[in-house]
């Protein structure tokens, strides 16, 4: 174990002045600074999630759920963090907005890299969102790696198999009388039973964040096209029924 610097200050070990300097409005508007705080703070809870997706992925894969809980838990509250900033952004008016939009010129949250293997990660592994980036580049290469190595649908899944459940050809519908079988018999198990619940808490975290999402857009610039090229809300509303466990839910109707 490293000992702890002599002399090391709350800014050292923060690096704030790296972190505080990285704020660079192209504008002197004073509601630019808001949207890049908000967006750079998205930036670095992503940044955790995918470090404690890494970490419940691999702890379900040895069928550690308990400590995957904790992992998997807190995932599901920074979502929810994630989710009540955009009531923060909307306070910026779209007059406000129109005022510095054009400094932004084709960036766009669409391109984040990260959120893009945030849903890799959890099982949501649509290939061709990795066309987004250059080939060869460092963002692209993590995406493929994504894609490539197991995701937490997976890893879930495996564990439904260990345990002994047929999944069949891993159908929605498979997946879904599997879980069932879970569901019905809850005591016996209890494990999977509290895993799935955990799986159902991200995804339905998921599901708010992209609500609010929507709704935020929608309020500052109604149905305008994205910065980045992307058709804007319209779009944002085409991904609302996305779930990365299908099944979880469909499953319920038949409990």
């Amino acid at each position: 174990m490293t000992a702890t610097p002599a002399g090391m200050s709350y800014a050292d070990y923060l690096k704030l002045n790296q972190l505080l300097s990285a704020q660079q409005p192209l504008s002197a508007l004073h509601d630019e600074m808001l949207f890049i705080v908000i967006h750079q703070t998205k930036e670095l809870w992503m940044k955790q999630m995918l470090h404690e997706l890494r970490l419940a992925i691999g702890l379900v894969e040895q069928d550690r759920f308990a400590e995957a809980y904790k992992a998997m838990a807190r995932i599901s509250r920074i979502q929810a963090v994630m989710t009540l900033s955009w009531d923060v952004l909307s306070t910026l008016t779209p007059v406000d907005y129109l005022k510095f939009r054009d400094v932004l010129g084709t960036s766009s949250g669409f391109q984040s890299a990260q959120f893009r293997e945030i849903e890799f990660r959890l099982g949501l592994k649509e290939p061709k969102f990795t066309e987004h980036y250059p080939e060869g580049s460092a963002e692209r290469q993590r995406l493929e790696g994504a894609l490539a190595e197991p995701s937490l649908r997976d890893v879930a899944q495996d564990a439904l198999e260990r345990a002994g459940f047929d999944l069949g050809d891993r159908s929605v519908a498979a997946l879904a009388q599997a879980w069932l079988q879970v569901y019905r018999d809850a005591e016996r198990w209890f494990d999977l039973y509290g895993l799935a619940e955990k799986l159902v808490d991200i995804d339905d975290a998921l599901a708010a964040w992209r609500h609010k999402h929507v709704l935020t857009v929608e309020r500052i610039i109604g149905n305008k096209p994205g910065t980045g090229g992307s058709a804007g809300a319209p779009y944002l509303r085409a991904t609302l029924d996305k779930r990365v466990f299908p099944e979880l839910w469909a499953l319920r109707t038949d409990l």
